[in-house]
C-alpha cells in the first residue's frame, strides 16, 4: 500500500505544475497515443512507412541520448517488414503469456540485428521499449516500466513493492500493482480531472483510466527525487569550498579488477586480508594512481575477475589505508552465484561505470548508486538470509522418518564421514532421495537447505552443466560455472560446517565425462589439494566439509555398471524396504488399519517370491513408500497404491509369465474384499 500522506503531499505539488508549464512539456504522451492509434494498421500493405507514421510523435519515449529503439525497429521493418509485422502480432496477442511475447519480441530482434549489423551492437528493444509499444496499442491496460523511476516511486511512496535489477518480470508485475494503486487514486482527484478536462485538446489521448497520467506522475516524482539529490550535492559542494567539514561516516565505494591466473580472490578465504601493490613490478604507478590514494578504511570493494573469469565473485573492505606501498583489503562475502560481466554490460544503469569507460587498471570509483545496483544484482542470485529460522534434527528424527535401522543408521553417518562420497542403492521405493536429505539433516544437526544442493543426472548431462565450459552469449561464447563448481566455493566458505551435495540417478548419467578430473578430487585424500582446470588454467579445490551422496535404482536393466573409476571413490549401501522396522511398525500402530496391515503382509509375501526369482532379486522388491505419508488409510487409496504403482511394476517384471501377474493381482485385490 502506498503511504496516502505523502501522495497526496505529490500529489499537490503535482497539481500546481500541471496547471503551469508541465503541460506543455509533457503533453506529448497523451498526443503520442492518439497519434499511434489513428495511424496503426497491423495489416497496411506498406508496413515500414505505417511504423514510422505511427510512432512518428513518441519523441523521448523511445528515442533519446545513446537510446534508439525507435531507430531500430524502422530499420528492421524497412529490411523485413513482415517478419516485423510478424513480431508486432504476437506482442499485441493478448491471449499469450506477457513475458512469452517480450522474450520472443527480444529474441527476434536479436537475429536481424545478427543478419545485419555487427552482433555486439544494440537492438535497444528492451522491457522499457516493449512495454512503451503496448502501452501505445493498449493505453487502458498498461504502463511504461522503467527500473529506475519504478524504484525510485515506490521508495517515496514508501510502498512495499519491491524492483530488483535483472528481474524484469517480477518488476513489472510489481509496477502494474503500483501503478494501479496510484490510479485508483488519481481517478479519486475532481480537481485533478477538471485540470486534465481543461488541457485535453483533439489530438490527446482522453485517458478515462487515467493510466497515462500515472506514468506523468511516476515520471514528475522521479525528477524531484532527482532535483533534490542535486541540490543536496551542490550544498555538499559548496560547503567543502567553504572549507567546513563535518566527520562522516560513510564509505567511498570501489571496482578491483583483478587478473585470477595472478591473484584469485575467489579461493580467498573469507576474513583473510590481503595486499596489493601500488606500483607494477617495473616500479610503476598503476593506472589510475590517484583511486589508490582515494581509498580509505572501512571503503567497500566489488571483487572483480578479469578473463577468463569475467565475474563478480566476491565483496572486500579496505582494512588499512595505503602506506605508500600498499593497499590492504579483507574478504567480507564470497558470491557462491558470481555476476557475469555480460550481465553489468546489460545493466543500463552502469553504463557511465568508470571500468566501462577505460578497462585498463586495477581500482575503479564507483557512485553510491553504481555500487548499490551492482549489489542488487549480486542479491539477486545471493540472497541474504534473515531471520532465519532452523529446526534442529537429531538422530531419533531420522530413524522416526526413514525406515532404517539404528545400527545402519550409525554405519552410514561413519563411512560418510571418513569416505565423504557414498551411494545409496536399492530398488524403487525404498526412500534413497528421501533418505539422502535426512541423512544430511541429522549430521549437520538441523535442517538447513542452504547447505544442501540437488542435482539429478540424465544421458544429456555434462562436464560443462556439472563444472564449467563454454556457453552461448548474446556475444558468442563465455565461460559458465557449473553448479557443483559454484556449490564447493560455498562451501569452502564455511569450512567449520558440512555441505551435502546429492544426486539423484547418478548412474544415468557418463559419469567419467560428468566428474573429469574431479576424480581425484573427490577423494578424501585429495581434498583441498588444488589443481589446474583444463578450461581455465585456473586452481581448484574440493573442499574438506562437503559429502556427496548419489542415489540409483538397482532395477533399472537399461543402464550399464556404474564406471569402476568413480566406484573406487564411493561407498555403497544397500537400502531394503523397510517393513520390519521399528519405525515402519510405529508407523503402521499409528493407522490402526487391518486393511493396511493384511495388504503389508502380502506384499511381504511378495517380496519373498521376487527375492526367490534368478532373474529378478532383492534390487526388484517393492519398497515401503508406497504406503508411507498417507493422509488417510481408505480402501480407495491403497487400491489405487496397488493397481497404478505396484502391479505395473510386476507386469514389467514378469512381462512373459502373466500367469504369474494375474495371480498377484487376485491375491493382493483379496485384501479388500
Amino acid at each position: 500500500m502506498i503511504d496516502n500522506n505523502k501522495f497526496q503531499d505529490l500529489l499537490k505539488v503535482y497539481k500546481n505544475e500541471l496547471k503551469g508549464h508541465r503541460w506543455n512539456d509533457e503533453k506529448f504522451k497523451w498526443q503520442a497515443i492518439k497519434g499511434f492509434q489513428d495511424k496503426w494498421d497491423i495489416e497496411a500493405n506498406d508496413f515500414y512507412t505505417m511504423l514510422k507514421s505511427s510512432l512518428d510523435k513518441t519523441f523521448n519515449l523511445l528515442a533519446s541520448s545513446h537510446y534508439f529503439p525507435r531507430k531500430m525497429i524502422e530499420e528492421f521493418a524497412q529490411k523485413e517488414p513482415e517478419a516485423v509485422r510478424r513480431m508486432f502480432i504476437d506482442l499485441f496477442d493478448e491471449s499469450i503469456d506477457l513475458y512469452n511475447r517480450m522474450d520472443l519480441f527480444k529474441n527476434k530482434s536479436q537475429k536481424l540485428l545478427e543478419k545485419y549489423w555487427d552482433k555486439n551492437k544494440q537492438h535497444f528493444q528492451t522491457e522499457n521499449t516493449l512495454t512503451t509499444y503496448l502501452w501505445l496499442r493498449y493505453p487502458d491496460k498498461y504502463y511504461i516500466y522503467k527500473y529506475e523511476e519504478a524504484k525510485s516511486l515506490s521508495s517515496e511512496l514508501s510502498c512495499n513493492y519491491n524492483f530488483k535489477a535483472g528481474d524484469y518480470k517480477n518488476n513489472i508485475k510489481n509496477l502494474m500493482g503500483l501503478y494501479d494503486e496510484i490510479c485508483l487514486e488519481l481517478s479519486k482527484d475532481v480537481e485533478l480531472k477538471q485540470i486534465m478536462q481543461s488541457k485535453l485538446e483533439d489530438d490527446c489521448y482522453v485517458d478515462p483510466k487515467c493510466k497515462t497520467l500515472a506514468i506523468d506522475f511516476g515520471y514528475f516524482v522521479n525528477q524531484k527525487v532527482k532535483d533534490t539529490k542535486e541540490k543536496d550535492e551542490k550544498t555538499s559542494i559548496s560547503v567543502k569550498e567553504e572549507n567546513v567539514t563535518y566527520p562522516s561516516n560513510e564509505p567511498n565505494y570501489w571496482f578491483l579488477n583483478a587478473n585470477p591466473k595472478i591473484w584469485s580472490m575467489a579461493s580467498m578465504p573469507v576474513g583473510k586480508e590481503q595486499s596489493y601493490t601500488l606500483y607494477n613490478d617495473n616500479g610503476n604507478k598503476r593506472r589510475i594512481f590517484q583511486n589508490f590514494l582515494d581509498a580509505k578504511k572501512g571503503d567497500l570493494v566489488i571483487g572483480y575477475e578479469s578473463n577468463p573469469v569475467k565475474q563478480i565473485v566476491a565483496i572486500l573492505e579496505i582494512t588499512k589505508e595505503q602506506d605508500e606501498e600498499r593497499i590492504y583489503f579483507k574478504k567480507i562475502e564470497a558470491l557462491s552465484s558470481p555476476v557475469d560481466y555480460a550481465v553489468l554490460k546489460a545493466c543500463s544503469e552502469l553504463e557511465n561505470m568508470e571500468y566501462f569507460k577505460s578497462p585498463q587498471g586495477s581500482l575503479f570509483k564507483l557512485t553510491k548508486d553504481e555500487y548499490e545496483q551492482i549489489l542488487d544484482l549480486i542479491r539477486e542470485e545471493n540472497p541474504i538470509q534473515t531471520n532465519k529460522v532452523v529446526n534442529k534434527y537429531t538422530k531419533e528424527d531420522f530413524l522416526n522418518d526413514v525406515y532404517v535401522t539404528d545400527t545402519k543408521y550409525d554405519r552410514f553417518v561413519s563411512v560418510l564421514k571418513k569416505k565423504k562420497n557414498i551411494i545409496l542403492q536399492g530398488p524403487p521405493g525404498v526412500g534413497k532421495t528421501f533418505a539422502a536429505k535426512r541423512l544430511a539433516y541429522s549430521i549437520m544437526e538441523e535442517k538447513d537447505d542452504d547447505r544442501i544442493e540437488f542435482v539429478q543426472f540424465h544421458q544429456n548431462y555434462s562436464y560443462e552443466d556439472f563444472m564449467l565450459g563454454y556457453k552461448p552469449c548474446e556475444n558468442g561464447f563465455e565461460m559458465k560455472y557449473g553448479i557443483f563448481y559454484q556449490f564447493c566455493q560455498k562451501a569452502s566458505n564455511h569450512p567449520d560446517k558440512d555441505y551435502f551435495f546429492i544426486i539423484d540417478e547418478i548412474n544415468r548419467g557418463n559419469m567419467s565425462k560428468i566428474f573429469g578430473e574431479l576424480l581425484m578430487l573427490i577423494e578424501p585424500d585429495y581434498r583441498d589439494n588444488k589443481i589446474k582446470l583444463a578450461y581455465n588454467g585456473l586452481d581448484f579445490s574440493v573442499p574438506q566439509n562437503l559429502h556427496i551422496i548419489g542415489m540409483m535404482n538397482t532395477a533399472d536393466r537399461s543402464l550399464a555398471l556404474i564406471d569402476y573409476a568413480l566406484r573406487r571413490r564411493f561407498s555403497f549401501f544397500t537400502m531394503e524396504p523397510g517393513f520390519e522396522t521399528d519405525g515402519f511398525k510405529k508407523y503402521q500402530q499409528k493407522l490402526n488399519s487391518s486393511v493396511f496391515d493384511k495388504l503389508i503382509d502380502r506384499v511381504k509375501d511378495l517380496n519373498d517370491e521376487i527375492l526367490k526369482d534368478d532373474s529378478l532379486g532383492s534390487g526388484f522388491c517393492i519398497g515401503h513408500s508406497y504406503f508411507c505419508n498417507l493422509d488417510t488409510c481408505s480402501n480407495n487409496v491403497l487400491l489405487d497404491i496397488v493397481d497404478f504403482d505396484i502391479l505395473p511394476m510386476l507386469s514389467e517384471y514378469w512381462f512373459d509369465e502373466p500367469s504369474k501377474v494375474e495371480h498377484w493381482e487376485n491375491n493382493l485385490h483379496g485384501v479388500f474384499e
